[in-house]
């Protein structure tokens, strides 16, 4: 009794805190459900993983934006999230923006499931890069690839699907 005691009091190893989680429903601009992502905050970064059924097959660009809000054709969730005011894309060599990712290549099937990590956001509340700051984000599907430089938008089209990131 008394060791479990003194491990209490030494300083025993406690269980990690339960991980920050969030996700958000992926629709397209008719208002159909297209997938989702789960989303998950890790020591490096938050852990997305996205999954969408019934997409365009080919390259599209999918990036964090500014606002969570998303009414078709989802400009109403402005640019890409860039709270440190970086140019876009990973090419970029003065840094990219915090929402800026790596494309997503959905195969003809249009379904596909990925895991992405983006090391520039988190889901802290009231730290910076939060994609809970005043207005909330939203994640973004592209109509085409990210060229990964083109300033502020990476050429990659129209937006083809949103979801909040509750």
């Amino acid at each position: 009794m008394f060791g479990a005691f003194a491990a209490i009091l030494l300083g025993a190893p406690t269980l990690p805190a339960a991980a920050q989680t969030t996700t958000a429903a992926l629709k397209d601009a008719g208002g159909k459900d297209v997938g989702s992502a789960n989303l998950t905050q890790t020591p490096h970064g938050v852990l997305i993983n996205v999954s969408v059924k019934g997409m365009p097959p080919g390259e599209h660009a999918f990036h964090v934006h500014a606002v969570g809000k998303c009414e078709a054709p989802f400009t109403s969730a402005g640019g890409h999230f860039n709270p440190t005011n970086k140019k876009h894309g990973m090419l970029a060599a003065e840094g990219y923006h915090a929402g800026d990712m790596p494309n997503l290549h959905i195969p003809q099937s249009g379904d596909l499931t990925v895991e992405v990590v983006n090391a520039n956001i988190t889901l802290e509340k009231g730290k910076p890069n939060s994609v809970y700051d005043a207005d909330g984000s939203a994640l973004v599907i592209h109509a085409g690839s990210d060229d990964y430089k083109t300033d502020p938008t990476g050429d990659a089209g129209g937006r083809i699907a949103c979801g909040v990131i509750q």
